[in-house]
């Protein structure tokens, strides 16, 4: 893993990504130079000086779209199997789709028919083999990572848990772990390493060729080797503490096991004028061009919603903002008139009864929060950011939710990393687990993770998941 705008990217999805860009910028050139072969062919593709921008063009549409069909959140054990089949097909078809509007606002990019072809061939035909040879070398042992434990407690087998999913591409090689007196045993006894009067944290993790040492250890007085990890470090060692590891490997902050010194000291937070400034920008310019385009299908939705039960069209609700402040949000209403008769808020829940037809449909393609561009447009709030919640949940979760007030530090979002991470809520248990997205997002906030989460909004709205 390293950092890109604080936000932790995984190398092997990195490389990945970045052969395929090279793959698809040398489809666009070797599908031009094999069109000119043919001498009797038109003279329909650009000028040689713009070719770099129409591959440019050609690589990025088909990247986006392999991202937003989730192509780059990669399983360990998905191989070639069915789904890598079942995504490449559409993602060309939507890169297609994507570049017709692209070669259509601007034609001086466009490739003519026959070069269009080859080159949509040739970037199968590659992509599938860079697929093929990465699956195959990504079970090299090469890919592994030897790290060793500090600790042997309950936050050592988590972290020791955490590292052995087999769902993560990056996996580690557990050289052991290293027992602190008075500290429960919740890990293999056959893990523990015997470490000898004399031995020093540095000798132990060159005996066994270990890269990364994890400190474990949730109660650090009293014998706490404070001066052997930094001789590790300057030695060369990576050494991470839990809460450090567990936002790497999970892209969340885990609150139960969190220090606020952590929070405080760490890095991250950024709230400055320029990422403000930002930010609000990008804002201001979507949803002008958002409302401008979605304005024939917010009439054909609120027509839809009238005449299904001839309530109201829309569904305003008071929610908690930026620095604890309400404001009113606005959304397409999807549920009955008389959803909350009995006058207490209820959590909303997948396949909820209160539901409508009408409403059902537009909960699974977002339809029904498009009228939020409004709150977006007047400040209120963001693209991407914390979901607001209601003052009465808000007021319930902050007494059982440690660090609960912190997602309120910045503008609510209509999607956020939550959303596109772990889908509906509908109990305090959930909005903890939410809580810790939230608290990843706040803290390594920055416009490369609002983009990853708009394409993961998108993801989420094709194959209907998430919320």
């Amino acid at each position: 893993m390293f950092k890109i705008s604080n936000h932790y990217v995984s190398k092997i999805v990195f490389v990945l990504l970045f052969i395929e860009a090279l793959i698809l910028l040398g489809a666009a050139y070797a599908g031009a130079s094999l069109r000119f072969l043919d001498m009797d062919a038109p003279i329909s593709t650009p000028h040689v000086e713009h070719f770099l921008t129409s591959a440019i063009a050609f690589a990025t549409a088909i990247i986006f779209s392999m991202s937003a069909m989730g192509m780059y959140q990669l399983d360990a054990d998905e191989g070639l199997r069915h789904p890598f089949f079942m995504k490449l097909m559409p993602s060309f078809l939507m890169g297609f789709l994507i570049l017709t509007i692209v070669f259509y606002v601007a034609p001086d990019l466009s490739f003519g028919r026959g070069i269009l072809v080859l080159v949509f061939a040739l970037s199968a035909i590659g992509i599938f083999l860079a697929r093929m040879l990465f699956f195959k070398t990504s079970e090299l042992q090469l890919l592994k990572s030897r790290i060793m434990f500090l600790g042997s407690g309950p936050l050592a087998k988590e972290c020791s848990d955490l590292a052995q999913r087999k769902s993560n591409y990056h996996r580690y090689h557990i050289a052991g772990y290293i027992p602190i007196a008075h500290e429960e045993v919740c890990v293999p006894e056959d893990g523990l390493l015997k470490v000898r009067d004399g031995d020093s944290l540095h000798a132990l993790a060159k005996k066994y060729n270990v890269q990364e040492i994890v400190v474990s250890v949730q109660n650090r007085r009293g014998g706490f080797p404070m001066k052997e990890l930094l001789d590790c470090k300057l030695r060369g060692l990576r050494v991470t503490d839990a809460a450090t590891f567990f936002e790497r490997e999970t892209c969340q902050i885990r609150v139960d096991s969190l220090q606020p010194s952590w929070l405080i000291f760490g890095g991250g937070f950024d709230q400055s004028f320029i990422r403000t400034f930002m930010k609000r920008g990008f804002d201001l310019v979507c949803s002008t061009i958002i409302l401008i385009m979605a304005f024939p299908l917010m009439l054909l939705a609120a027509l839809a919603v009238k005449l299904e039960d001839r309530g109201p069209v829309f569904y305003s609700q008071e929610r908690v903002g930026k620095d604890g402040k309400t404001f009113f949000v606005h959304k397409f209403r999807s549920m009955r008139v008389d959803a909350e008769k009995g006058g207490k808020p209820q959590w909303a829940a997948q396949n909820d009864p209160r539901v409508t037809r009408v409403g059902n449909f537009m909960r699974k393609t977002r339809i029904d929060e498009l009228p939020q561009i409004l709150n977006v447009f007047k400040g209120e709030m963001s693209f991407v950011g914390p979901r607001p919640e209601r003052p009465y949940f808000v007021e319930q979760l902050i007494e059982v939710v440690p660090y609960y007030n912190v997602r309120h530090s910045i503008k609510p979002g209509v999607t956020g990393w939550a959303q596109v991470r772990y889908g509906y809520g509908s109990s305090a248990e959930d909005a903890l687990q939410k809580l810790q997205y939230d608290l990843y997002y706040v803290k390594n906030n920055s416009l490369f993770l609002d983009v990853l989460v708009l394409i993961d909004t998108l993801k989420v709205v094709l194959f209907r998941s998430g919320r």
